[in-house]
């Protein structure tokens, strides 16, 4: 109790934590303040303290998925934004394991994060091949899995996701019969969307079979397979010559001694006026590890790159960087409607699934939104060419694109 009262007395300024400890004694937290819901939490066992201070991230996600951390008042979501917001990235705030969990785990981060192909299939299969009808329940119609774009801070989701692949496609620069490709597709949205607006024939390519089923009857449904095609297959295999490539969400699971190699394929796929645009999750400062939590039970060998690292990937490719956008905020406010989606649809998670797995999901949707919001995370992205020639000199292009695409 002791080691856990000076860690939440130094963690907690505003807003008020509650916490009863298992023998029954009760201690609070901070003062109350409007940006920050008061929460209330309970543990059931004594030991459960000890471990939250040893490993503040992973011990308390274990902690609640098996109910050994209870919330009496409030939710994961207020618990996890009053410790985060607290500590701020920008006041060089995080969360930090005991030394000799850091120096452990940055081993193994090491070696998880070279994603070798035999490995990559197996760790894209662990998220994306749950079940269909639990994405259905979060994501929106299109199941976009990725950052949406709020032109409008009020729009609801779908609005923003498809204002996120309108700013996508108005980068790409497209025309009719142009050859995309498409690395890491999901479920065959994007792909859809660029054929639909441009006219562009679309190559998709994923490691995941249930992701590859539904792309391919959604193509078949909308009478396009011919000109919108999707294959099980690394990008590390795809040959042929596009015009445009994109990539939304996969640079994740690339691996920083794979960026080298992610570019440079890019580089030989590309025609020689060919355009790509890479959308990632990435962090703000430099290098870093992926949390134990998030490689144990969301996206192993998954890994958020320094914008340095990505830098780095491209350099002697002689590739232009021609565009580089920083989406700050954008991601939180896409996860809060995941949350509340997911809260809503409570019932169904929990008879798909168990509760374990419920918590553990909001615990990974309320720490995710509260990394982009308080934490060093961002989506960055980035525009490369072939040629110096091919996009506009000025950025009017993109807005005029946009707002075309939006309403074509």
């Amino acid at each position: 109790m002791a080691l856990i009262d000076r860690f939440l007395a130094a963690q907690i300024r505003h807003g008020q934590l509650s916490v009863t400890y298992a023998d029954g004694k009760t201690r609070s937290f901070g003062t109350p303040d409007p940006r920050f819901r008061d929460v209330a939490i309970r543990f059931t066992d004594a030991a459960t303290p000890g471990r939250i201070v040893r490993h503040p991230s992973l011990g308390a996600a274990e902690a609640f998925m098996d109910g050994r951390l209870v919330i009496d008042r409030g939710d994961i979501r207020d618990l996890v934004t009053l410790l985060k917001g607290n500590n701020p990235w920008e006041a060089g705030g995080a969360e930090k394991p005991a030394l000799p969990i850091r120096l452990a785990g940055q081993v193994i981060h090491r070696v998880d994060r070279i994603n070798m192909q035999r490995r990559s299939k197996r760790n894209v299969a662990h998220h994306y091949d749950l079940s269909d009808r639990l994405y259905d329940l979060f994501l929106d119609a299109d199941r976009q899995y990725s950052c949406a774009y709020f032109t409008d801070p009020d729009n609801i989701l779908e609005r923003a996701q498809a204002d996120k692949k309108a700013h996508i496609a108005a980068k790409l620069l497209l025309r009719p019969g142009m050859k995309v490709l498409d690395i890491g597709c999901g479920w065959g949205g994007m792909a859809l969307f660029l054929h639909q607006k441009t006219g562009a024939e679309v190559l998709g390519v994923t490691l995941s079979e249930e992701q590859l089923k539904v792309a391919r009857r959604r193509a078949q449904e909308a009478g396009v397979a011919d000109k919108v095609r999707f294959e099980l297959i690394d990008y590390r295999d795809v040959t042929g010559q596009f015009d445009r490539i994109v990539s939304v969400g996969m640079f994740e699971h690339v691996g920083p001694p794979h960026y080298g190699q992610f570019f440079r394929k890019c580089r030989d796929l590309l025609a020689d006026d060919g355009v790509m645009l890479l959308h990632t999750i990435g962090r703000m400062g430099g290098p870093g590890v992926t949390d134990t939590f998030t490689t144990k039970y969301i996206f192993p060998g998954g890994y958020n790159p320094a914008l340095s690292e990505i830098v780095r990937g491209y350099e002697g490719t002689r590739l232009f960087p021609t565009d580089v956008e920083v989406l700050r905020v954008h991601y939180a406010m896409t996860i809060d409607h995941w949350y509340d989606r997911t809260v809503a649809a409570r019932d169904q998670i929990v008879a798909l699934y168990d509760q374990r797995f419920f918590n553990m999901w909001t615990f990974y949707l309320a720490g995710a939104a509260a990394a982009f919001r308080s934490g060093g995370m961002c989506n960055y992205q980035i525009q490369l060419s072939k040629s110096r020639l091919t996009v506009p000199l000025t950025r009017d292009y993109i807005e005029a694109d946009e707002r075309r695409l939006r309403g074509a």
